[in-house]
């Protein structure tokens, strides 16, 4: 089996406010879903309110990050048998969150 990781920035959530609870009770019941399923890792949102930091080798502290390394949004990872579940479970996401995801998949680290 293999992780996935799907996604979306915060930007591409286009939502009016009435529509919100709705879009997060959808995307909860896949989630929902996918836990029923036994393919469910984990997922949440980036908390957009606490700045992203880079820490040194040494445990210094920088507020600059790697360029073009801007995470925002929510994700999931799932563990699926192929890259198609994995396609099948981002249409359900994309579905319910009313934006495309991005699919990811994470190499194989026999040490994980």
């Amino acid at each position: 089996m293999t992780k996935f990781l799907i996604s979306f920035p915060s930007e591409a959530m286009v939502l009016a406010d009435e529509d919100f609870p709705i879009v997060v009770a959808e995307s909860h019941a896949v989630i929902e879903e996918a836990k029923a399923a036994g393919v469910y890792v984990f997922g949440g949102g980036i908390n957009a309110g606490v700045d992203p930091v880079l820490v040194g080798a040494d445990g210094s502290v920088s507020a600059e990050i790697y360029p073009g390394s801007v995470l925002t949004g929510g994700f999931a990872v799932l563990e699926l048998p192929t890259r198609e579940d994995a396609v099948a479970w981002a249409g359900k996401l994309a579905a319910a969150c009313r934006c495309s995801q991005e699919l990811r998949e994470f190499g194989f680290d026999p040490a994980s």
